[in-house]
């Protein structure tokens, strides 16, 4: 089954979204310097930027430049990173039905230093992302119980990615979950409830499955998903665009090999690091091989 439409076309709130997202919202605050600042220092930056970043946004931003009708239900402060990061999802051609905003906290934000030679420390203030609760995932539950795809991660409460998979597997909806950031207590039920359960290698130790030296698909029999290790550049965005094009090709080409919607994914990853910053560098359809479509 072929995608429909073309990437970043309008498309009407009464269709149904064939991918959800119910993830975070991050605003980058980026700061380039020569080498990283120690402690109680202050040293001049060369270049300064902000970015629109988030894993679950980042995977919504993916899906739809790959031509997925994509909705994501979220939440960010009432302040003026709040209203910009709604513009830069609509821009997107990403349904904000559901995207919720709160006086109670601030929009999530993540403050960047990078040096020459890549290094960086980060800091993340989760902020409105760790308010999305219950009653704003009953609010969204006509888009889940209608998606083909539905993603989470762990960017917000573990509470609130769980119930989202609840109520994804109960009207039949296929569940991708990406366990990022990683915990090392995650609740069993998290793999019960996933269809995909898609990390990388830093990921996957933190969990306790094997070695993603072996193969990269594991079928779990006794469970109900499959677990795929993802074998990209560790460079940032990267494997979110990876998990954003698996989740489209899970919605629009059901009918391909796992395997062959991996290698897609991976080739669409890794265009994506040729190209600076985050969302900014996930390609559209229209700049990708006609063989991936």
């Amino acid at each position: 089954m072929a995608a429909s439409g073309e990437p970043g076309r309008p498309w009407q709130e009464e269709e149904a979204a064939a991918v959800v997202v119910v993830g975070s919202c991050m605003t980058d605050l980026v700061s380039l310097t020569s080498r990283l600042p120690k402690t109680g220092e202050t040293i001049h930056g060369h270049e300064f930027f902000i970015g629109f970043g988030g894993k679950g946004a980042n995977q919504c931003v993916q899906a739809a430049r790959l031509g997925a009708k994509a909705a994501i239900v979220c939440k960010v402060g009432n302040d003026s990173f709040g209203n910009d990061y709604i513009e830069n999802l609509k821009q997107n051609h990403i349904s904000t039905e559901f995207t919720y905003q709160t006086r109670d906290a601030a929009t999530g934000t993540a403050s960047i230093i990078v040096n020459n030679e890549g290094q960086n420390i980060i800091v993340i203030v989760a902020g409105a992302n760790l308010l999305l609760n219950s009653e704003d995932l009953k609010k969204a539950a006509s888009v889940i119980s209608r998606a083909k795809v539905m993603i989470c991660q762990l960017e917000i409460s573990p509470a609130a990615s769980l119930e989202a998979l609840t109520m994804a597997r109960r009207s039949g909806v296929k569940t991708l979950f990406n366990p990022a950031p990683a915990m090392a207590d995650l609740d069993p039920q998290f793999y019960t409830l996933s269809s995909i359960f898609c990390c990388n290698e830093s990921e996957v130790q933190t969990t306790h499955f094997g070695s993603p030296q072996s193969e990269g698909l594991h079928p779990c029999p006794q469970l109900s998903y499959m677990l795929v290790f993802i074998i990209v550049l560790p460079l940032q965005g990267a494997g979110d665009s990876f998990v954003g094009a698996l989740a489209f090709y899970l919605a629009y080409y059901p009918n391909l090999s796992l395997e062959e919607m991996l290698k897609r994914s991976n080739f669409i990853a890794a265009v994506s690091v040729q190209a600076t910053g985050t969302q900014s560098s996930y390609p559209y359809k229209k700049d990708l091989p006609l063989a991936l479509f």
